[in-house]
């Protein structure tokens, strides 16, 4: 299509085919209710008529619990909140001392390193002054001095002494910290909305506070939470995780829906490990941390080292909020309605299955794909009188047309009303013949040739006989003679089409009858051709119905190629 302007003021649609079939008809229904349904279950389900906002929250957390440990060479000590609770963990987070270990009266001086820390050494050349890594206590004095009975190490200068367990007690000494408690607060803002709100809900008072605690199926909505409790929900054993500590994940889920009447929107709390306890197991387990207390004893400062083993408990927030959107419906609607493209492709690939005839699905084929053709490429029809179907063809400058494999096979469509009109001229002349005419085989006939009746051309889409088997020429049948040959029943059908032709005698005349009787064996042998398709006269008829009706220019006509059957308006082929 040449591109204009004008072109963009044109509208373009898409052409139907209506097949008139109960049973696909009611599959169609079926196919759409069911996806109709799905649609629905899909937008109620995950609220696709929402427009979602997600959420931005702040937390706090206030532990509480109060634990008595007895600590070899220590005595008593009593555990507050102050002393458990450890360095800021950071955002979102807070810390729980489980256990630990105590190295008590360090004083900065010179000690021999714990090995494997320190180097076994023989003498002080063993020692570099000043030498020290990441894994010392202290600096290398260049000494060799005494560790125990059997070794000696490189002295170092540190606090002495040097901190020498390695293993956490069992039990863990702050066992009882299963039992503290944490109020966990958490806010939470929808910007899009403008809607805030809290995990301590407006219908809490201060009496309930003070006596809930969560339980999943009691009380899941309490902000108070029991240490034990959170490890359980985890699937954990708090004693066992109490003696090299671990972290846990606190996860507040909020998932609000905002619309009127349904609005809802309250915290959903789950609990689970985070570090990999055991792939971890030899490989530093747990969480643990250092700090000291300070004294000065007789003017000299002092410290107690505590290595203290604890659960860290993270908050993680999550949370969207929906509500009714009018875009977000439509925007919804429209791109689930590729989902019914889903019935026609089913239904087409019902219909090209063994479930229907040949015919029919190439009747369907026929109505519902329309072919265009290349203008390059050429399509011929063609029928044999001892087949009852058309065979369609690529046409081809080197193979004979008699050998050319066909690309589709078609049935034949009568043309009723040409059939009708025939009879009734036949009946109407009364020259039915009733002994075939007698026509005789030519001498040169080629070896595509299946007849006897054709002559020889240098054209291979010339080269066609009316048979695909040897046997009788088509020329020999009487009703050749009447339907095609008969110049009668031509000038009656010259006349149906044109009332006020002139079928004056001369050359006009016979070149009218000659096109004509073209026409009359393509009516008859090949009916309505199928669509892009140019219609074949075999070879045979040709020449007998010159014979029949020649050219004053004979010469000329005998040597002129067969191209009047092709309807002689298809001659760009």
């Amino acid at each position: 299509m040449p591109c204009k302007l004008l072109n963009l003021c044109e509208y373009e649609t898409h052409k139907l085919v209506r097949i008139q079939s109960v049973r696909l008809g009611s599959l169609k229904w079926t196919f759409n209710g069911v996806i109709l349904m799905f649609i629905c279950i899909m937008m109620l389900w995950n609220k696709e008529y929402q427009e979602h906002d997600y959420v931005v929250s702040s937390v706090t957390a206030k532990v509480k619990g109060v634990a008595l440990t007895s600590l070899p060479d220590v005595g008593d000590i009593v555990w507050d909140v102050v002393d458990y609770s450890g360095p800021s963990q950071g955002k979102n987070s807070f810390f729980v001392v489980t256990n630990v270990i105590v190295t008590k009266k360090q004083r900065q001086g010179k000690c021999p390193e714990v090995p494997p820390y320190g180097k076994v050494c023989r003498t002080d050349e063993d020692c570099v002054k000043g030498f020290w890594d990441q894994h010392s206590h202290g600096v290398q004095t260049g000494a060799c001095v005494k560790f125990d009975v059997t070794r000696k190490t490189c002295e170092v200068s540190a606090w002495c002494p040097i901190e020498s367990k390695k293993k956490p007690p069992k039990p863990a000494l702050l066992a009882s910290a299963e039992n503290f408690t944490v109020l966990i607060k958490n806010n939470i803002r929808f910007p899009n909305f403008n809607f805030m709100r809290r995990n301590i809900l407006p219908e809490m008072t201060e009496s309930y506070l003070k006596r809930c605690q969560f339980n999943r199926h009691t009380d899941s909505s309490c902000p108070i939470f029991r240490l034990g409790d959170i490890v359980k929900e985890a699937k954990e054993n708090f004693l066992e995780m109490a003696v090299e500590g671990g972290v846990i994940g606190i996860q507040i889920k909020w998932d609000c829906n905002l619309d009127g009447f349904l609005r809802n929107c309250l915290p959903k709390y789950s609990f689970r490990r985070l570090d990999e306890k055991e792939s971890n197991r030899t490989l530093y387990p747990g969480l643990n941390f250092r700090f000291a207390r300070y004294q000065t004893e007789k003017g000299v400062e002092e410290r107690t080292l505590f290595k203290a083993f604890g659960i860290r408990f993270d908050v993680m927030v999550f949370g969207k909020a929906g509500k009714f959107s009018i875009i977000q419906l439509i925007i919804f609607i429209g791109s689930t309605l590729s989902y019914y493209t889903l019935t026609t492709v089913f239904i087409d690939w019902l219909i090209g299955t063994s479930c229907y005839s040949k015919e029919a699905r190439q009747n369907y084929s026929e109505k519902k794909v329309e072919s265009v053709q290349d203008r390059k490429q050429c399509i011929l029809c063609v029928s044999f009188v001892d087949e009852n179907h058309i065979r369609v063809v690529k046409k081809s400058h080197k193979k004979s047309l008699q050998q050319v494999k066909p690309i589709s096979v078609h049935p034949c469509k009568d043309d009723t009303g040409h059939l009708s009109a025939m009879v009734g001229v036949l009946q109407k002349g009364n020259n039915i013949i009733d002994k075939p005419p007698q026509v005789l085989p030519r001498p040169n006939r080629p070896a595509w040739c299946l007849c006897g009746c054709c002559l020889p051309s240098t054209h291979p889409q010339e080269q066609l006989c009316c048979r695909q088997s040897i046997g009788r020429c088509i020329t020999t049948s009487s009703l050749f003679e009447q339907l095609v040959l008969s110049r009668p029943l031509l000038e009656a059908v010259l006349l149906y089409r044109e009332p006020l032709s002139d079928l004056t005698e001369g050359e006009q005349r016979i070149a009218a009858l000659r096109n004509c009787s073209y026409r009359q064996y393509i009516n008859w042998r090949i009916g309505a051709p199928p669509r892009e398709s140019i219609p074949v006269m075999p070879s045979c008829s040709v020449w007998r119905i010159r014979e029949e009706y020649p050219s004053q220019e004979g010469e000329l006509l005998s040597q002129q190629a067969v191209t009047p059957l092709y309807l002689l308006n298809h001659s760009h082929c």
